[in-house]
């Protein structure tokens, strides 16, 4: 068999079956073929050291499964200028095998669009809640990102017996609650819930781009970027911006 045919059969070949593609090329000494093999070697080492981190980020939902269902919280979207506070809560399922879940900052966009469809695909309940800009204006910033983080659990299709959550502990929720101090990188849970909130709201924000342009929200996700203050300088703010975050900027300007 030509090397290149052999490359192909490594590259479309599941970690899985990886060992018995090894083995039955292992007598093989054709350089181009031995490389592939190192390649498969060392695709199955980095496979191994995520699953040794994903079994690390377990921690919390191994020393609390006895209580029930374990959901993890989180939120995205507290800083920008524009657009909603968007929190999302999972439930995953017990030893769930989903790899690569991490704080949604660390991730590739291209990443969390993959890991989102898998965690609402294999998760065991999700929930999204949100607060507009306008009642982030009227209630502040932090109690409009506990009004989403209610919203999100009562969204679950099945109720959760204790919450993760990134490092708040949310009033008004009859539900025991452990805060976690960048809870994003230390618990899947959480991990997963702060990918399905930030791609919830990426999307939202690509959106809001067509509606209204000129801000650069599909680029800037209606953060402070020099270009979106620019434009808010010389446009004026939209229906979505914050006015309690933008009031600096505002001054001296016709709004």
């Amino acid at each position: 068999m030509k090397i290149q045919e052999i490359k192909d059969q490594f590259n479309s070949c599941s970690p899985e079956d990886l060992p018995r593609l090894m083995e039955a090329y292992s007598a093989d000494e054709r350089s181009g073929v031995q490389a592939e093999i190192a390649r498969a070697k060392k695709r199955l080492e980095a496979l191994e050291k995520e699953k040794e981190r994903t079994r690390a980020l377990q921690q919390y939902e191994r020393k609390y499964e006895s209580a029930g269902f374990v959901c993890g919280i989180d939120e995205v979207g507290r800083g920008p200028l524009a657009g909603p506070v968007v929190a999302g809560a999972v439930i995953l399922p017990r030893d769930c095998g989903i790899l690569y879940l991490n704080d949604s900052k660390q991730l590739s966009a291209r990443k969390r669009e993959e890991l989102y469809e898998v965690i609402m695909r294999e998760a065991v309940a999700t929930g999204i809640g949100y607060a507009s800009p306008a009642r982030i204006d009227e209630i502040n910033i932090l109690q409009a990102t506990y009004e989403a983080m209610r919203e999100a659990i009562g969204k679950l299709a099945v109720k959760p017996d204790i919450l993760l959550n990134d490092a708040v502990t949310i009033p008004g929720v009859n539900i025991r609650q452990v805060p976690i101090i960048k809870g994003d990188a230390k618990s899947v849970s959480i991990a997963a819930a702060s990918i399905i909130a930030k791609v919830t709201r990426d999307r939202l924000m690509v959106q809001y781009d067509s509606v209204f342009p000129g801000y650069g929200f599909a680029a800037n996700k209606g953060y402070g970027a020099a270009a979106h203050i620019e434009a808010l300088k010389q446009l004026g703010p939209t229906p979505i911006h914050r006015r309690s975050f933008i009031k600096n900027f505002m001054e001296g300007s016709n709004e």
